[in-house]
């Protein structure tokens, strides 16, 4: 246990030796140098001024993140009113047919003209 102490002390003797020899330079004496409480004081400051700099950058993001998704939500609201439309236009025209089958004439009509269609596209495909 004493050598500890005896190792500690000397430790610390050449610790302030080398504090007593630091403010020396070659032809002159540095400024006074700073506590080790100061320089803490001064790291958490700027570790302070980081963390500040880090919380305003994500809250910029989280705003333009919240800015897109907005834009995403109007842009879908449109697309589903855009389909609600569609829907009842399809059916609408589907009802058309049906009504159109419902009559044997109308069939036999319906028939000539598909028949027609595919004919044209026949000759349409044969030609190009």
């Amino acid at each position: 246990m004493n050598s500890r102490r005896a190792v500690f002390r000397d430790i610390r003797g050449s610790n302030s030796r080398a504090a007593l020899f630091d403010g020396i330079e070659e032809g002159g004496i540095r400024a006074a140098s700073y506590s080790s409480h100061e320089i803490d004081e001064h790291d958490n400051e700027r570790a302070v001024e980081g963390l500040q700099d880090r919380v305003n950058i994500l809250k910029r993001l989280t705003g333009d993140i919240h800015e897109e998704v907005e834009g995403h939500n109007r842009m879908l609201d449109r697309m589903g009113n855009d389909m609600d439309a569609s829907r009842g236009i399809l059916s609408g025209t589907v009802d058309r047919f049906k009504t159109v089958f419902e009559t044997k004439s109308s069939r036999r009509m319906a028939t000539l003209v598909a028949s027609f269609v595919a004919l044209f596209l026949l000759v349409y495909y044969l030609t190009k």
